[in-house]
């Protein structure tokens, strides 16, 4: 898409602790975002973590860090919420966007409150899953409280789905908007189909590949999927393959545990990672913490069978007709979804057409054009009154 002028004038301030060249949704997204409002005619300035791997780019100040103890692939900074203001007083934002409520998140929120700045917020992560998943559901009491502190002290919160949206506004959140994610039809397709990348997964032409990207990580449900697998192997032995791309804090114990025969890609970007999605047959993505579902419409654009959560956020474009959904954390029915796409080959096709379809409705251009008329509408609106 060639610049229109949407966001002539905007300059935009970014807050977060995750970006580029970190692999994962949200480093991607805001990534994507970045190149939108420039494409449209505005101008960005980035704050985030560094890392080692980090090349230096004008627009990105970065904030030294340290690995996250619990999960090495992510950072944990406490940048100085004074230098940030110097910053945006010289660099002169119309608006202040704090994508992460902790850390450079929140050096940005006090600096957009210090300088006057308009500050916008987004809700990436669901706290509510992630504590239930891990059985602390007891800190709701204190994770609600504090994430309303965080996001109403702006004039507006962005959700990435429908379902979040209604959540966060039961919760008290004010003004929540809806900004979605979409996905780059040149990117995922199934014309990335690769002989060379169904080799390297060990599968030849009568082999049927079940794939998984993400993060290996225990909320992520890959565990019911390597549960799964096993008893798809016994029954099935060599006619399935399962393969994953992604790291995260349980790789060992994934790889220690998967059945004989899994191939692990590690974390993949590129046009690896567009023939890594292409040259499977079908997905397992059984995640029960998802706001969105990023991978999830990634593989239904390059035409895969799915079999994604009954979640709201997911459902929200993989359901019936699209994908099979399934009870997420229930191994048995698992199985029960692999085992009906194994035995019908016609149903593996016509999910595959029907979820190409259903992605093509979810392009970016639309999803920035609405993002930065909000942006543009927020700006206007009377500062909220901070505790």
């Amino acid at each position: 898409m060639t610049a229109d002028g949407r966001a002539s004038g905007l300059r935009l301030a970014l807050f977060t602790d995750t970006f580029t060249p970190q692999i994962n949704g949200v480093a991607r997204t805001l990534e994507r975002l970045v190149a939108a409002v420039e494409r449209r005619g505005g101008a960005v300035h980035v704050e985030t973590v560094d890392v080692p791997e980090a090349s230096v780019d004008p627009r990105v100040e970065r904030a030294g860090s340290i690995p996250f103890w619990a999960y090495p692939q992510l950072r944990i900074a406490a940048p100085s919420a004074r230098r940030a203001a110097e910053r945006l007083a010289r660099w002169r934002p119309t608006l202040v966007h704090a994508t992460t409520p902790f850390g450079v998140g929140l050096a940005g929120r006090s600096a957009a409150l210090a300088t006057g700045v308009p500050l916008v917020t987004s809700y990436h992560t669901s706290f509510s899953a992630y504590l239930k998943h891990y059985r602390l559901t007891a800190l709701d009491r204190i994770a609600w409280p504090y994430l309303r502190w965080f996001h109403n002290s702006g004039r507006c919160t962005f959700a990435p789905s429908a379902a979040v949206q209604a959540e966060l506004a039961a919760q008290g959140f004010h003004d929540v908007r809806l900004w979605t994610r979409g996905v780059d039809a040149s990117r995922f397709s199934p014309t990335h189909r690769s002989a060379a990348m169904r080799a390297r997964m060990g599968a030849g032409p009568d082999r049927v590949v079940f794939a998984y990207v993400g993060r290996l990580a225990p909320e992520k449900g890959v565990h019911t999927a390597i549960e799964a697998m096993h008893a798809i192997r016994a029954r099935h032995g060599d006619a399935v393959r399962f393969v994953l791309a992604g790291d995260g804090p349980d790789e060992a114990k994934c790889r220690a545990t998967a059945p004989e025969g899994t191939w692990f890609a590690g974390a993949l970007s590129g046009i690896e990672l567009s023939q890594f999605y292409a040259s499977a047959d079908c997905f397992i993505f059984p995640s029960a913490t998802e706001t969105f579902g990023n991978v999830v419409l990634e593989a239904m654009a390059s035409g895969l069978a799915v079999i994604a959560p009954d979640a709201g956020p997911t459902l929200e474009f993989a359901r019936a007709g699209t994908a099979l959904t399934c009870p997420t954390g229930d191994v048995p029915a698992l199985v029960s979804r692999v085992e009906r796409l194994l035995a019908d080959p016609a149903l593996v096709a016509s999910l595959g057409a029907a979820a190409a379809e259903e992605s093509a409705r979810w392009g970016w251009d639309a999803v920035w054009d609405r993002l930065v008329d909000d942006y543009r509408d927020v700006v206007a609106l009377p500062t909220p009154r901070v505790a």
